[in-house]
């Protein structure tokens, strides 16, 4: 398997095929998005942002990238690339967009942050044996994670854009990852083939209880979310597991890079953060749930668009 380059993108402002041309992707209509030299393409319009750096900042992208390179979260990473490896199996070859040429079977990290996870398939997939083409997007609200991420991989396409307007075309994809992320399921669907996937990681009820037992007072008791096993309109639940493991942090770095990537470092107290910040050492709990979705039949499920042909 060898990874090639994704190149299905579409106008964020008018939904019209992207061509590149020169160092650019223009549409149509005119719209033009410059290639960054360092490897990414903006394509989230000023008027989508909510903010004027929306998503991580650069000293969280850092934390998250020591945190991850020192490998603390590889079992979710496995599991996650046994998962796309299945799907793969599954699917087969990619989408047949003009009789016998077969697009490669591309896989989209929706908030893909430094990008870890595609790094962990890039280096895991090719040396399997299926004779065929792979393509990886990256895709992220938050530009200086972007900018992480092509710094260390030039094979996938980064992108700084936003889940809720997904610049890919319709039905290019055959899997999405959605890791600790924020889901916008009918844009997944739309993107997705006819029986594409959705790989979710989502944190379980004992997911770093200790370090959450250190910063809050008391914590909160679960509370059952209706329908919360429910698989999203348009999709079935095909496969379920839990990740959970201990995990020994040794040194104030190591326990600050976990805080800093998590939504506690914002929720938390000063007086919770101070007492983390004291701590030596921390053995904690990872407990995660990996979710496989699978697309129905019926409407939503898009078969491979004009900009595919």
């Amino acid at each position: 398997m060898t990874i090639t380059p994704f190149n299905h993108l579409i106008c964020p402002l008018d939904g019209q095929p992207l061509l590149m041309q020169q160092n650019s992707w223009r549409c149509a209509n005119g719209h033009s998005f410059d290639n960054a030299r360092q490897g990414y393409v903006h394509l989230l319009p000023v008027q989508n942002k909510r903010s004027l750096a929306p998503g991580d900042s650069k000293e969280m992208v850092a934390a998250r990238q020591r945190f991850l390179n020192a490998g603390h979260y590889q079992p979710i990473a496995a599991a996650v690339v046994q998962a796309v490896a299945e799907t793969v199996n599954t699917q087969g070859e990619g989408i047949e967009t003009q009789p016998g040429i077969k697009e490669p079977f591309a896989c989209l990290d929706a908030g893909c942050g430094e990008g870890y996870y595609l790094r962990q398939l890039e280096a895991c997939l090719p040396g399997r044996k299926h004779e065929q083409q792979l393509s990886l997007v990256g895709l992220d609200i938050a530009k200086p994670a972007v900018l992480a991420a092509a710094k260390q991989s030039k094979t996938t396409r980064w992108l700084v854009a936003s889940n809720a307007n997904i610049p890919l075309a319709d039905g290019s994809l055959g899997c999405i990852l959605s890791l600790f992320g924020f889901p916008v399921y009918p844009e997944f669907r739309r993107v997705l083939r006819p029986g594409g996937r959705v790989m979710v990681v989502d944190a379980g009820p004992d997911h770093l209880r200790e370090l959450r037992e250190v910063i809050y007072p008391v914590l909160k008791p679960e509370v059952d979310k209706p329908n919360a096993s429910e698989a999203p309109p348009g999709f079935q639940t095909i496969g379920r597991q839990t990740i959970n493991f201990s995990l020994a942090l040794v040194g104030e770095g190591a326990i600050a890079d976990l805080l800093a990537m998590t939504p506690h470092f914002y929720r938390a107290k000063a007086e919770g953060l101070a007492r983390a910040a004291a701590l030596g050492e921390l053995q904690v709990t990872v407990d995660v749930r990996l979710t496989v979705l699978e697309t129905t039949p019926g409407d939503g499920a898009s078969a491979p668009s004009a900009a595919l042909k």
